[in-house]
């Protein structure tokens, strides 16, 4: 679909249509965090734009405008059991169908930023780079981010020494020596190849110290005596 076919099919939505975005599907740890906006033309919200090009403050005011604004928004998440059990891709299409399904009013089409889309109840139209381009996916990739960042600060009071709070889970050189010191968390993806490096690392020093364990005891109690 072209830029202007495109734009001629979303004038034609008016004020049917959610917005629909995810985040979270690149880091190492924490739940994958969707975000669904139906957005009133009447109460616009200025600002609106691909979340990752905004401040971390200026997010935050725009998700407290919309979720003020907005004729319905919702948010679903898939947990790190369900990403290691069905695949990061599968997991946020999951998430996705939850933000939708839990919308306060039921709209006619569905927006989604990238190149797939899951099945949803209503028809659905994929928009590459459409965080950027449509509004809705915007506010929708912004709510979720906000609600996500504030659960790792808190996960990284639960689980500290990984540094949960400033990366957000994202596999930065500090997390990746954290999960080599440390090993991984309950909050860790098993899925993804780091955290699966770092818990078969942890399992092999564990097993060098049983075996320096059983040496060391066998050299306090001496050899035993053949009678």
């Amino acid at each position: 679909m072209s830029l202007l076919d495109e734009q001629s099919w979303l004038d034609q939505l008016h004020r049917s249509f959610a917005g629909v975005d995810e985040v979270g599907r690149g880091p190492l740890a924490g739940p994958v965090v969707a975000g669904a906006v139906i957005l009133d033309p009447e109460r616009p919200v200025a600002g609106l734009r691909d979340s990752k090009r905004l401040s971390a403050r200026r997010r935050t005011e725009l998700a407290g405008q919309i979720r003020d604004r907005a004729r319905a928004w919702a948010l679903g998440r898939a947990e790190v059991e369900e990403i290691d059990a069905l695949n990061i891709l599968r997991a946020s299409h999951l998430a996705m169908q939850r933000a939708v399904a839990a919308l306060t009013a039921a709209p006619e089409f569905v927006l989604v930023d990238g190149n797939l889309t899951p099945e949803f109840a209503v028809p659905a139209l994929a928009i590459v780079g459409g965080d950027d381009r449509v509004e809705a996916i915007s506010a929708a990739a912004i709510i979720a981010k906000v609600a996500r960042d504030e659960e790792m600060v808190a996960l990284a009071v639960r689980y500290p020494g990984y540094g949960l709070d400033q990366h957000k889970g994202y596999p930065t050189p500090g997390h990746l020596q954290a999960l080599d010191r440390q090993g991984a968390s309950p909050v860790h993806r098993r899925s993804f190849a780091p955290v699966r490096r770092a818990l078969a690392a942890g399992r092999n020093r564990h097993d060098q110290r049983q075996k320096n364990m059983g040496r060391q005891r066998r050299l306090q109690t001496g050899p035993e005596t053949v009678r």
